[in-house]
């Protein structure tokens, strides 16, 4: 018995609702002839895939495994369909990048956008502004095509590009004291009297300053953990405390107007951006587009020498 791609679209769509009866009204089938296309999968692979109880249906860890490459299958699938579509026609389709939350990369989406529109127009763009660890395991399991992320050390599942290195910043509110002269650089451990806004300990940019802290032996007064770039702008403005971030997220962006911005020594705190894609799946025609545009784009950011911005 060979597998069609109706069965899996099924299999998924089942496993996404949790329900044999709300998988089959979004289908728009019966459920008599999906439980018989699920039957007819476990018979095939010789493993039960779903498990039934009293609130849904979960898959088995045989079932998880053919989920995900199911996932996969499907989605190169419809790429083909719509590739096939528009093979007449300009690059058409949907590519999906993910941004690094605080990074110079975040700053990349409007002109990544702006070059697409202009050069690609059928192209959907989906950006997504995210952490850093975990847009790597969207780029692994297929369900993202690209993303710019914190990572020099090999990941499991994907390609890492290294493109630049970024300095990190201390940013304080308007008007706050800071020790030192404004023109020079802040040793570390001077900042450990000042209240700090930081990202979560899951973030490779908090790994990359407690790190830095510890070299210092300096213990940073932490005052919030925050994960929301406008969330944290209001915070640092409004003068709850300072922030440590590339400039570049000052300078490119509308956040953090108004507010000082500081090199850091003593030790410097530097983090690789890599551009992160699948080592198992070939990039679709619309993504090997965006994948160029957003390199030319990388290529004029290090043209132009921003603050805190290096090449690897």
């Amino acid at each position: 018995m060979s597998v069609d791609f109706r069965k899996l679209r099924s299999f998924v769509k089942i496993v996404d609702t949790g329900s044999v009866s709300r998988a089959a009204a979004l289908l728009r089938t019966a459920q008599p002839a999906l439980s018989q296309q699920i039957a007819a999968l476990e018979a095939h692979f010789k493993h039960k895939l779903l498990i039934r109880s009293n609130v849904g249906i979960t898959p088995t860890e045989a079932g998880l495994i053919l989920y995900r490459h199911a996932q996969l299958m499907l989605k190169q699938i419809d790429q083909a369909q719509t590739d096939i579509n528009q093979s007449a026609k300009s690059v058409a389709g949907r590519v999906s990048i993910g941004l690094a939350t605080y990074s110079t990369s975040s700053a990349l989406s409007l002109p990544i956008l702006k070059e697409m529109k202009a050069r690609h127009p059928d192209v959907v763009v989906h950006i997504n502004d995210s952490f850093g660890h975990i847009l790597s395991e969207l780029i692994m399991t297929g369900k993202m095509d690209m993303a710019l992320i914190y990572a020099a050390d090999p990941i499991k599942g994907v390609t890492l590009q290294p493109l630049f290195r970024e300095q990190m910043f201390l940013v304080s509110p308007p008007g706050a004291e800071l020790p030192g002269d404004p023109s020079e650089p802040l040793p570390l451990a001077s900042v450990d009297a000042l209240p700090l806004l930081l990202p979560s300990k899951g973030h490779l940019l908090r790994r990359l300053i407690d790190e830095a802290f510890a070299r210092a032996r300096a213990h940073p007064q932490v005052l919030s953990e925050i994960e929301s770039v406008p969330a944290l702008d209001a915070a640092v403005r409004e003068g709850l405390g300072s922030t440590i971030l590339p400039a570049s997220v000052v300078t490119e962006t509308s956040y953090f107007a108004g507010t000082q911005v500081r090199a850091l020594t003593k030790p410097v705190i530097e983090a690789t951006v890599s551009l992160c894609v699948s080592d198992h799946l070939p990039l679709s025609e619309p993504a090997l587009a965006a994948r160029a545009v957003l390199l030319e784009i990388v290529a004029k950011l290090m043209s132009s020498q921003h603050q805190g911005i290096k090449t690897v």
